[in-house]
């Protein structure tokens, strides 16, 4: 039995930083990876300052390459940890490994399952025994049907905490990064309980698309925004070219609201 036969039964509420998915709009935004305290404390306050609901920031950072920065890791950890005590601001970060959680288990509010990891079904039953909400990112490569499946493995261990996150598939076009998969924002909407948010910085790999595609994941029925955000995009660690600056942030914050509320 998939989620979409269970559209009907009673969804498990999930809260951050005071307010209940799918009553609001929920903004999570930060930049790719952690990086130096000062940097990220300037970060912070602005992302406060527009009302940013939650910090996304990787203390680990997968990547294709082995030689290219791989995230801050413990370190990252920590600033992450002194920046939420000095500004109260929920924070979420990708946990790669089971040997994380226990690090990561006191500080984070939220954890992320990359795309990479959609398929580590041992990593997705531990992690649901953290008892904390779930972000849980779909393959590059997944169906719907597939990232539903994996959903169902957090959900098994009576983790009802799972929000979905439409980051974009791997198709045969080449002028973006991914194809942002609306169509599947749509469709959950429609056939299952469980939130869905969209990161348009993944979903297209171009700063100057963030702002039209999280118009258009707020008209099919996304929840949430995850957006990558920086003070000084071009010079940000992880992903450049798809981060947006704080102006852009505050442009697309305003919008979404008011697109939101129609």
């Amino acid at each position: 039995m998939t989620l979409i036969d269970k559209k009907k039964e009673k969804k498990t509420d999930i809260w951050i930083n005071g307010k209940k998915v799918g009553e609001d709009i929920l903004v999570i935004a930060g930049p790719c990876s952690v990086e130096d305290h000062e940097t990220m404390r300037k970060i912070v306050r602005q992302l406060k300052e527009l009302g940013v609901d939650m910090l996304r920031a990787g203390a680990f950072k997968p990547r294709t390459s082995p030689y290219t920065f791989q995230g801050l890791k413990t370190e990252g950890l920590d600033i992450i940890q002194e920046l939420k005590a000095e500004f109260g601001i929920p924070v979420s970060t990708e946990i790669l490994d089971v040997r994380d959680i226990e690090k990561a288990y006191d500080i984070l509010d939220v954890v992320q399952i990359g795309s990479r990891n959609m398929y580590n079904y041992v990593l997705l039953e531990e992690v649901a025994k953290m008892g904390k909400p779930v972000i849980l990112k779909r393959g590059f490569s997944a169906t719907v049907e597939e990232w539903l499946g994996s959903a169902e493995y957090i959900l098994k261990e009576g983790n009802g905490q799972v929000i979905l996150c439409e980051r974009g598939i791997r198709t045969f076009e080449t002028t973006t990064r991914n194809t942002l998969d609306l169509n599947s924002v749509a469709y959950l909407a429609e056939n299952s309980d469980l939130p869905v948010i969209v990161d348009p910085s993944h979903g297209t790999g171009l700063r100057e698309l963030v702002y039209p595609m999280s118009l258009a994941a707020i008209a099919a029925g996304a929840k949430g925004l995850i957006i990558e955000a920086h003070i000084d995009p071009d010079n940000a660690l992880s992903d450049c070219r798809q981060t947006i600056d704080m102006e852009t942030l505050k442009k697309t914050i305003d919008a979404s609201r008011k697109l939101w509320r129609m």
